[in-house]
């Protein structure tokens, strides 16, 4: 389809070039902004002139005698935001993430860009794949998790399937955007080992797989505006990489100054026309912006237009919310939901033997599907955990209460045949931070990044630990959009299911995950510490903030710190059995492979994950780090041989002297399992 590589785009650079060298400075200036006034950007965010942010797409340039489209903006991730309560709100990106499951994001990829089109959009704005240093950060939801292979794979997947839609994809915040609360103010540094092989590889990913739209961040790198950045836009997403797309800015507050922006490599200012538009036309008028910059800026924009407008697939109204597509979200909940404790094999909960289930917790009974800042989505309802387990069990005796009293809990705990703990955070929690303006980061507002610490609130810990033994048959749903600490309560539960925030299916995904009706098979794609000060140490208040080589599991790998829980881990109802492992290399890749057998009396399925060790370089490296995946599907008794591919450049290292990135030939660890976990792992050594 049209638009989807860039060298199908490459292909419109002439028909781009002869708009271009018809229109006068002022059009091709027209092209580079959001046409919204500032007073309705103002109205979207304070919810006057609109129902809500981004109720309809936001428009940008566009040449109507040139037969130019605009471009319009249609933001995400977990859905499409557009519209009035018609939209399927997918589970985040975190729980998606969790599914390690490639072909099932392209899929929902495609659903997004056919809702993306019902709406008269032709961009989507929700390809986020910033890394959370500290899953303290606020957004993390927004993300598929803390390793950076992973968020690369995963975010290539979303942008191929939106855009074979004809539907551009905008990848976002590039770069370095992981602190939510300070995010317009603090500057963030890092050595360029760590820059090039933790932050900046999953964003080159989604550049080699097509995608049309770089959003640049809030935040600044290197002492400038993110926005602004020549080293980050022109030196390495352009020259470097390649990029023949378009860089739009983060709304509103993401460009400051005109001649820097558009000098610096900025193409787009979004929503609306401050900076650029008559500022930007003096600037090229007094000289301190040549034309040839902004001949590139708009031949950037029509190409991709052009090229997706060829490719697009027919608008059809009847996608936005159908069952397809909600029976898709469902499905990703049931394929991310991660069990990641479950002693005595008290999980599933067999119906005929549960009469009475009691279910705490206060939000058990509320309609949460994550934050509500920009990817905040509008669907026509929501299962609560609580609807999805009275629906599941018609015949089962369901009694909900919050918990706020201890004591009545305790015995109605001991009267129940089984006991469901709900807890963790909603919107006011964590995610992007809402208030009325940028000045009121910290005095009010929701949202924002979990400066208190990664515990539940005290009130459930406490319900926990007192109330949880009271019933052995006690298991807790945890909702939340990264880790969670496991903490002292964990010892008083039999079973720990992660719900993260599942969308609007999620209450009937995690009922039959609890009574089995659904086996299942989510991997955790973050760390759960024994201590948070194992953790990237950061500042959420900082206005300078430097960030370290190491982080998440391969921090706490290098300095020696076993996990309560590890990175890549599940559990499921039945057992595999992981034997026979195997690699070597073949031309310019690792192959491994290994034999997964079902054991078990279920269907269920397993992620069988490849990670790289570097114990013999001369360099500092990680033990190991993830370079593959796959995710298998397996009947009871069935078994099969399973191999993952991984190219040679995925093991090079960035060499500062030279500027490049460099293979060191050595013996490396090839380690093959279910997990980062080595007891969960096979290693093999091999010369590269």
């Amino acid at each position: 389809m049209p638009g989807n590589t860039r060298t199908q785009r490459m292909q419109y650079n002439g028909k781009a070039k002869k708009i271009i060298d018809s229109l006068t400075l002022e059009e091709k200036v027209s092209l580079m902004s959001g046409t919204m006034t500032f007073e309705e950007v103002r109205g979207a965010i304070k919810k006057r002139t609109q129902e809500h942010y981004n109720q309809f797409p936001y428009p940008a340039g566009g040449i109507t005698k040139q037969h130019v489209s605009p471009v319009l903006f249609v933001d995400g991730p977990r859905g499409v935001v557009c519209g009035n309560g018609r939209s399927t709100a997918f589970p985040v990106s975190m729980l998606r993430g969790a599914t390690f499951d490639t072909e099932l994001e392209e899929k929902i990829g495609e659903a997004i860009g056919e809702e993306v089109l019902a709406y008269g959009g032709n961009l989507f704005g929700g390809v986020c794949i910033n890394l959370p240093y500290n899953p303290g950060w606020g957004r993390s939801q927004e993300t598929y998790g803390e390793d950076t292979f992973q968020l690369g794979e995963m975010g290539a997947a979303l942008v191929r399937g939106v855009q074979s839609k004809g539907v551009m994809a905008c990848v976002k915040h590039f770069a370095f955007n992981q602190m939510e609360n300070a995010r317009f103010t603090v500057d963030i540094t890092a050595d360029k080992r760590t820059e090039r092989e933790v932050f900046l590889p999953h964003f080159k990913k989604t550049i080699d797989a097509g995608a049309a739209c770089i959003m640049s961040a809030y935040n600044s790198y290197q002492g400038k505006l993110c926005g602004h950045n020549e080293y980050l836009l022109n030196q390495v997403l352009k020259k470097e990489w390649g990029f023949d797309g378009f860089i739009m800015s983060d709304f509103v507050w993401g460009v400051k100054d005109t001649i820097e922006a558009v000098n610096g490599g900025q193409t787009m200012e979004m929503p609306n026309t401050k900076y650029f538009g008559e500022c930007l036309v003096r600037a090229v008028e007094t000289g301190e912006v040549s034309e040839e910059v902004i001949d590139d800026a708009a031949l950037r924009i029509v190409r991709t237009v052009l090229a997706f407008d060829d490719g697009q697939s027919k608008a059809d109204r009847k996608k936005v919310g159908c069952r397809e597509h909600i029976e898709l979200a469902l499905e990703a909940a049931r394929e991310g939901i991660t069990l990641i404790k479950n002693d005595e094999n008290i999980l599933p909960l067999c119906k005929k033997e549960t009469h009475k289930l009691l279910i705490l917790g206060k939000l058990a009974d509320k309609e949460n599907t994550g934050d509500r800042g920009t990817s905040q989505v509008y669907p026509k309802y929501v299962v609560t955990i609580l609807e999805g387990l009275i629906k599941n069990c018609p015949d089962t005796e369901v009694i909900y209460y919050p918990g706020k009293n201890v004591e009545h809990s305790k015995k109605m705990a001991r009267e129940a045949d089984a006991v469901i703990f709900v807890a963790g955070y909603d919107y006011r929690d964590e995610g992007e931070f809402v208030a009325q303006d940028k000045e009121d980061v910290f005095t009010g507002g929701v949202g924002g990044d979990r400066r208190n610490g990664l515990s539940l609130h005290k009130d459930e810990q406490e319900l926990i630990e007192q109330v949880g033994s009271e019933n052995p048959k006690s298991a807790v749903v945890l909702i939340g959009g990264n880790t969670i600490m496991l903490d002292s309560w964990s010892n008083k539960i039999n079973a720990i299911l992660f719900g993260y925030y599942p969308g609007m299916k999620g209450g009937q995904a995690v009922a039959e995950i609890l009574f089995g009706d659904v086996n299942p098979g989510g991997k955790l794609p973050f760390t759960i510490p024994q201590k948070e000060e194992d953790l990237a140490e950061i500042d959420w208040n900082a206005e300078h903030q430097r960030y370290e080589y190491f982080h998440g599991y391969r921090k706490l790998e290098k300095e020696s710190h076993t996990p309560a829980v590890p990175f890549g881990f599940g559990l499921s109802y039945t057992q595999f059995e992981v034997a026979k492992p195997q690699a070597w290399k073949e031309k310019n890749q690792i192959c491994a492979c290994a034999e997964i057998k079902n054991c078990g009396h279920r269907a269920g399925s397993e992620v069988l994950q490849l990670y790289i060790g570097f114990n013999n370089s001369k360099v500092k490296r990680a033990v190991k780090t993830l370079k593959g995946f796959r995710k298998v599907w397996l009947e009871p008794g069935e078994r099969r041989t399973v191999t993952i591919t991984c190219p040679t450049e995925e093991l090079e290292w960035y060499n500062e002297n030279t500027g490049e990135f460099e293979l060191e030939h050595m013996n490396y660890e090839i380690y093959i399992g279910t997990s980062s976990a080595d007891k969960d792992l096979y290693k093999i050594t091999l010369d590269v």
